[in-house]
């Protein structure tokens, strides 16, 4: 977009002007050639920021061409692979799109740093006047300097919390300010963030991505670092609770939310339980969370949430997010939230035209930093000015700027419409100059390009004032003349690098301060919430894993039933087939058995495969192990993205491949094998590692004996009997373990011992359910309480059963029988026993959750 270039600046037509205003290598004369007057390269308020451009540029100089790309394809795996995403409803990329890094960070140069931040301190101390006087006397309404209509029309003035205020002076305790730098090269504010600003964990793994993959670059800027403000927080956090001992959560719309990763990582990196409103409930005034071990107090909630619906008692009726009771629990003193309810009052932009007078009311001085021009429509002669200039106007609601309008886009039947509305509710209504703003350099297309820019800085109350983030989340559009730049538009986000002259020290001090907060075992403060999702999140990858190496083996068989189609090796199919539908829902067979052929059975699995099957099942994975995002390390994290991106590359897959699908197959298993090693391995061995092992066990032990009863039920001849058991122990990963104990000797009895009655064998039904005994002993229970549970006395009836269990009579037939009856009703016995178990752990552990989990649809199985 072409503006007349600001005062101070001058105008750059050429190449040759260009690489006179900054002298450097190829690239930077080659990017002044292109970009306008107004581009951060050009624009600096001291000559630092001329150095700082000049080093970047010749440090991208060294990378050139395909290292710069592939630096940033390293950008991208690494952010895929730490789950860094961005939710966007209806997106044709998905629900979980992923975050975009640029390889090229925005440069500020301290002194400017500090005029911008010195600005912005000044601009939260206003609002936080502001916050107080509407919530309490008014008297900006009374005395005139803040129209009434600006407070009680917006939606974000909530009634309920009249006259609710955080002890001591500062009620707005976290504050994000958009800022763009104008045609007049001033850095303008566009937009204030108050009620739940985003952005402090996107900035913090954008820095430590950058830092990972550029790191020479890195170091050569002289960066500031970013973990002092983490501290501050976590320390303010501490300081303003009603409590000296304070329990902090932070509380999320869940994974839905368009920021839930940001959410997951904060908590995780502060080192605070990620809660949603199911997890909390209130007590006699006390919010409370509910937990594996009881309610526990809760004193502190970082607030992620959007106002309105954190209390469906006294807010919003309808939500389904909140907690009923949270806004009396804040009245009486009793929970802290950061930030106040009430606070996105004060991301009106109607209230930008007054906040000049309103400032020198409160602070006696000019705003530091200026707005965008703005016109609040609730006055005529304003209302009228943005009618009669709608082309080049911005229109905003004062509420929910996501519906933000821009003239010169709009028909003349919109614009028709839109002055109609205007007219109609004229106080509803700012209007905005719409200008171009400052451009800086980024990496488009392979190519390093102009593109306008926006800064979000980020501030944390600290003392009587306010703290800044060394740093900040820039975004930059993809294309050239963009009207909004945001994460939501698919905008690229940059990290903000605020240079120095000297190297800045890490200083890790507020890591290793000492902590007021409450110590809590893992224990006491796991949520029944993620209590219900590590539970599942065994069971799903346990009937992940199962399936897969079901399917890797039916695949096997199709390639050899396709040449060899013999009455033997249909039956062998045929059961393996049953097997799987027995997992999955795959229809049964309208026609005799006897007639099905080869292609059948391939076009039904691998028509499985490709359409919903697996790729639902490892959704539902994903779906229970991101709810629980907080909870995984890295590496572990990296492991589910890699399982998610298996479904990718199956829709990829020629179905007809049955070589391609087996490798793909190999290569999940071995991902869900590294799953549960590494949980095994790396997560603390408390409740949550306990119920994540119960899911995964009782899982295996219902598929053992579906799998024992389905290939051990029918009479075979001995011939066809060896391939059919040698299936079944390679489905259960014991088929060295049977060659080594018995050498070339395979029958049912050696088997059914092995996969059933040996409790040395991992995986057996006895191992299961003495793994399920052990972990049940662990669960929190009432003490006071001498019986067994109802889980406890199923599964140690099940255990005394398979210890008096005589394989050899399971296995014995009466003249003429062809299936082995008994057999097949005890191991049904045993899997509802198993059923039983998990229903009344459920009904014990997760109670207050809502809904039923069903893994799959119930086949009907054609009888052999």
């Amino acid at each position: 977009m072409y503006f007349r270039p600001p005062s101070g600046v001058s105008d750059v037509n050429s190449a040759e002007s260009g690489r006179r205003a900054v002298h450097g290598p190829n690239w930077l004369g080659e990017y002044l050639a292109e970009a306008g007057a107004l581009d951060e390269t050009r624009l600096f308020t001291a000559h630092q920021q001329s150095e700082d451009w000049q080093r970047l540029f010749d440090s991208l100089q060294s990378l050139r061409g395909e290292e710069l790309d592939r630096r940033q394809r390293e950008i991208r795996r690494e952010l895929s692979a730490n789950g860094v995403s961005y939710n966007v409803h209806g997106d044709p990329k998905g629900l979980n799109r992923p975050w975009q890094l640029d390889p090229i960070p925005l440069l500020v140069d301290g002194t400017e740093w500090n005029a911008l931040s010195d600005g912005l301190m000044q601009r939260a101390k206003l609002l936080n006047h502001i916050l107080h006087d509407v919530y309490g006397e008014r008297s900006l309404i009374r005395n005139g300097l803040l129209p009434a209509e600006l407070v009680y029309a917006h939606q974000g003035f909530l009634h309920a919390c009249d006259g609710i205020h955080i002890p001591g002076p500062q009620q707005l305790l976290l504050y994000a300010a958009d800022l763009a730098r104008g045609p007049d090269g001033n850095w303008w504010v566009i937009s204030d963030r108050t009620q739940a600003p985003s952005g402090i964990g996107y900035a913090l793994e954008n820095r430590q991505c950058l830092a990972r993959v550029m790191p020479q670059l890195f170091r050569e800027c002289h960066v500031r670092r970013l973990g002092d403000f983490f501290g501050q927080l976590r320390t303010l956090l501490q300081k303003l609770a009603p409590v000296d001992n304070p329990t902090i959560g932070v509380l999320t719309a869940g994974p839905l939310n368009e920021t839930y990763f940001e959410h997951a990582y904060l908590a995780a990196h502060l080192g605070y339980p990620l809660l949603q409103g199911d997890d909390l409930t209130t007590r006699d005034g006390q919010v409370r969370l509910k937990t594996v071990e009881g309610l526990l107090p809760v004193d502190v909630i970082l607030r992620r949430l959007d106002d309105i619906w954190c209390d469906p008692l006294e807010l919003r009726t309808d939500s389904r997010l909140g907690i009923a009771g949270l806004v009396e629990a804040t009245r009486r003193g009793n929970v802290l939230i950061a930030n106040p309810l009430g606070s996105s009052l004060l991301e009106n932009p109607g209230m930008f035209p007054f906040l000049q007078q309103i400032c020198r009311h409160y602070l006696g001085e000019d705003l530091k930093l200026q707005n965008a021009a703005t016109w609040w429509c609730g006055h005529p002669k304003e209302c009228q000015h943005v009618l009669d200039n709608l082309d080049r106007m911005v229109i905003k609601p004062i509420y929910n700027q996501a519906q933000t309008l821009f003239g010169h886009k709009m028909s003349a039947l919109d614009k028709k419409y839109w002055r109609d509305r205007i007219r109609s509710y004229p106080h509803h209504f700012v209007g905005q100059e719409h200008v171009g703003f400052s451009t800086t350099p980024a990496l488009i297309d392979g190519r390093i390009r102009p593109r306008q820019v926006v800064l979000r800085k980020l501030l944390v109350a600290r003392n009587a004032g306010y703290q800044v983030m060394p740093g900040g989340l820039a975004h930059v559009s993809i294309t050239e003349h963009a009207s909004s730049i945001n994460a939501r538009t698919g905008g690229i986000s940059k990290d903000v690098w605020v240079t120095t002259d000297e190297p800045d020290r890490f200083n890790p001090s507020w890591r290793n301060a000492p902590s007021t907060s409450k110590e809590f075992t893992e224990s006491e403060s796991l949520p029944s919430r993620a209590a219900e999702n590590l539970f599942w999140v065994g069971r799903y990858a346990e009937r992940a894993e199962t399936t897969a190496r079901l399917l890797r083996i039916l695949l096997r068989e199709l390639s050899e039933f396709e040449e060899i189609d013999t009455p033997e090796k249909r039956r062998e199919v045929h059961m393996l087939f049953t097997s799987l539908q027995q997992q999955v829902d795959i229809p049964a067979p309208e026609t005799p058995l006897k007639k099905l052929r080869p292609a059948w059975y391939r076009e039904q699995v691998s028509g499985w495969l490709q359409n919903v099957g697996l790729d639902d099942l490892l959704g539902a994975f994903q779906s229970a192990a991101f709810n629980v995002r907080d909870l995984w390390s890295s590496d572990t994290w990296r492991l589910v993205g890699e399982i998610q991106g298996f479904s990718r590359r199956l829709r990829r897959t020629n179905p007809g491949h049955l070589s391609r699908l087996t490798s793909l197959l190999d290569h999940l298993l071995t991902t869900l094998f590294a799953f549960a090693g590494l949980t095994t391995e790396s997560m603390i061995h408390q409740q949550g590692w306990r119920l994540l092992e119960l899911g995964r066990r009782l899982e295996r032990g219902q598929t053992l004996c579906m799998h024992l009863a389905i290939q051990l039920g029918p009479v075979l001849p001995p011939v066809e009997e060896h391939d059919v058991l040698e299936n079944l122990l390679s489905m259960h990963e014991s088929l060295i373990t049977h060659r080594r104990r018995n050498r070339s000797q395979i029958t049912p009895l050696t088997v059914l011992r092995l996969l059933m009655l040996d409790g040395n064998n991992p995986r057996s039904l006895m191992s299961q359910v003495e793994s399920i005994r052990a972990a049940l002993e662990l669960l929190p229970r009432d003490r006071n309480r001498q019986e067994l549970l109802p889980e406890q006395k199923h599964a140690l009836e099940l255990s005394t059963a398979l210890q008096l269990c005589n394989a050899g009579e399971l296995l014995q037939l009466v003249d003429g029988q062809e299936q082995r009856e008994a057999l097949q009703n005890t191991l049904n016995h045993w899997q509802d026993a198993l059923m039983v178990v998990s229903e009344s752990l459920s009904e014990r552990m997760f109670a207050h959750t809502a809904g039923i989990h069903q893994l799959v649809t119930p086949g009907v199985v054609e009888d052999l």
